[in-house]
């Protein structure tokens, strides 16, 4: 049976939805439906809200799971009355950090996500992304002197989303160029990545998975067939190969965890702590 979970804040919801899924997930013979419900910053709100869940209850026949890191104890005390199991983060672990350290917690509505006007985090997280979007795809070589991380794959393997992830979450300046036909046929690394070998990190992909993937992008195209699509990855991963280029296969990787595993393989160091 399918149980819906709410994850609630008096915020964004980034990070109550993090630590929910996180939790949840290790609840493998568990399915759950997910509702984020973020900004829930009134009594009013918070009102409507039980409501609502205690009509999830009456539809599911089950008590929904309710995760939340709502800041206001008139708020909080209103979703603990909703027919649900309750779990407040932010109750779970300030309390005994309080105890540890000796001292009182702000308990402030946003405080991880606030941006300040000398917050170097943020900054880095902004030039970042916009170092990825610039040079995104090989449309620009010129800055990848400045870049943290080059990524090299086939088109269509994950590149442009793991480069804007790690842009946005780490501050980590990353490029990413296609390797293409004209890559492959001489065996050799593209010129405009040559003089950055240090740099280089590649992604690989089951060809099956990249044939779908381009199939929705140009159906029946030589782009999307099969045989293109295993020509490609094998040539690229004999590149990798040949000039020592460390690679992660893609196809049953998230984002996230492309991202965290080239760090470390590489040992890149964040700019930026994770949102």
């Amino acid at each position: 049976m399918k149980r819906t979970a709410f994850f609630i804040s008096d915020g964004t919801g980034i990070t109550v939805e993090a630590l929910g899924r996180s939790l949840l997930a290790q609840f493998e013979h568990t399915e759950f439906s997910y509702i984020i419900k973020p900004f829930v910053d009134s009594t009013e709100k918070a009102a409507k809200l039980v409501a609502f869940i205690n009509e999830v209850y009456e539809t599911d026949g089950i008590r929904p799971v309710v995760i939340d890191t709502i800041v206001n104890d008139d708020i909080r005390l209103i979703l603990e009355s909703a027919n649900a199991f309750t779990l407040d983060i932010f109750s779970t672990f300030l309390a005994p950090l309080e105890e540890e350290l000796g001292s009182a917690s702000s308990y402030s509505v946003g405080k991880s996500h606030s941006i300040r006007e000398d917050d170097q985090v943020y900054k880095d997280r902004i030039d970042s992304v916009h170092f990825a979007i610039e040079n995104d795809d090989g449309g620009r070589t010129r800055h990848y002197d400045k870049a943290d991380i080059i990524l090299l794959g086939p088109s269509r393997c994950g590149k442009t989303p793991t480069c804007l992830y790690m842009a946005l979450q780490f501050g980590i300046r990353a490029a990413n160029y296609p390797l293409t036909d004209d890559d492959f046929e001489y065996g050799e690394l593209p010129k405009s990545v040559r003089h950055y070998k240090h740099k280089l990190f590649g992604l690989t992909i089951d060809p099956v998975r990249l044939a779908n993937i381009r199939h929705e992008r140009k159906p029946d195209s030589r782009y999307a067939s099969l045989k293109q699509c295993k020509m490609e990855v094998e040539e690229a991963e004999m590149l990798y190969q040949r000039f020592g280029i460390p690679y992660i296969n893609s196809t049953h990787f998230s984002v996230e965890e492309i991202s965290t595993r080239m760090m470390d393989e590489t040992g890149l160091e964040r700019r930026a702590a994770p949102k």
